[in-house]
C-alpha cells in the first residue's frame, strides 16, 4: 500500500465522533500501533492563546509559528485569504504512522464509519448517500442498514474492523 493507511469517523455534530476516535486512539496505541489523527474544524478554531509570544507573533503577520519544547512541537499556518489546503496536501504534512484516523472529512473518499447517537444534532443517516461508509456505530438499534453496526462503545470490536479493513499489519 502506498501512503499512510486512512479510516475516518462520520457523523453529524455530537454524534459521538470524538469520543470514538479518542477511544480508538487509546486502544490502537495500546496495541502497540503509532496513530496519528487529522480533525477537521470549523472555520475560525484557534489552539493559540491570546497574548502568548506565539499570538503575537502571528498577529504581527508571521506565516507560519512553530513552537517547541522538550515534549513537543507545534507549527500554525496562518492562510492569511489562501483558500484551506486539500486533505492531500494535510495528509503529506503527516509523520510516518500506522494509521491515520480522520475525524470530519464528511465527503472524502475514504472508507469511513458513522457515528450515530440519539442526542445528535441531525439524525439523517449518512451512510445512505456516502458509499465510502462502510459501518455504522451507534449506541441505539440500527435496522435500516445491510453494513456493520456496532455499540459505539465497542472499541475493541470497532479497532478489529479498522484494522481488517485497512490492512493493518500486527505491531512489531
Amino acid at each position: 500500500m502506498t501512503g499512510p493507511r486512512i479510516f475516518g469517523i462520520s457523523g453529524w455534530k455530537n454524534s459521538g465522533k470524538t469520543g470514538l476516535a479518542v477511544r480508538l486512539v487509546s486502544e490502537f496505541t495500546r496495541r502497540g500501533y503509532r496513530i496519528s489523527t487529522i480533525k477537521h474544524a470549523h472555520h475560525d478554531f484557534d489552539i493559540d492563546k491570546v497574548g502568548a509570544d506565539s499570538f503575537r507573533h502571528r498577529e504581527a503577520g508571521a506565516h507560519e509559528v512553530t513552537i517547541v519544547s522538550g515534549t513537543r512541537y507545534a507549527i500554525m499556518h496562518e492562510l492569511r485569504g489562501a483558500p484551506e489546503p486539500n486533505f492531500e496536501e494535510i495528509l503529506a504534512r503527516i509523520a510516518p504512522c500506522d494509521l491515520v484516523l480522520i475525524e470530519g472529512y464528511k465527503r472524502e473518499p475514504i472508507p469511513k464509519i458513522e457515528a450515530r447517537r440519539v442526542e445528535a444534532k441531525n439524525r439523517e443517516p449518512l451512510a445512505p448517500g456516502d458509499p465510502h461508509i462502510v459501518a455504522i456505530a451507534a449506541d441505539h438499534a440500527v435496522s435500516d442498514t445491510t453494513l456493520p453496526v456496532f455499540d459505539l462503545d465497542d472499541t475493541p470490536a470497532i479497532a478489529d474492523f479498522i484494522a481488517r479493513t485497512v490492512g493493518l499489519p500486527d505491531p512489531a
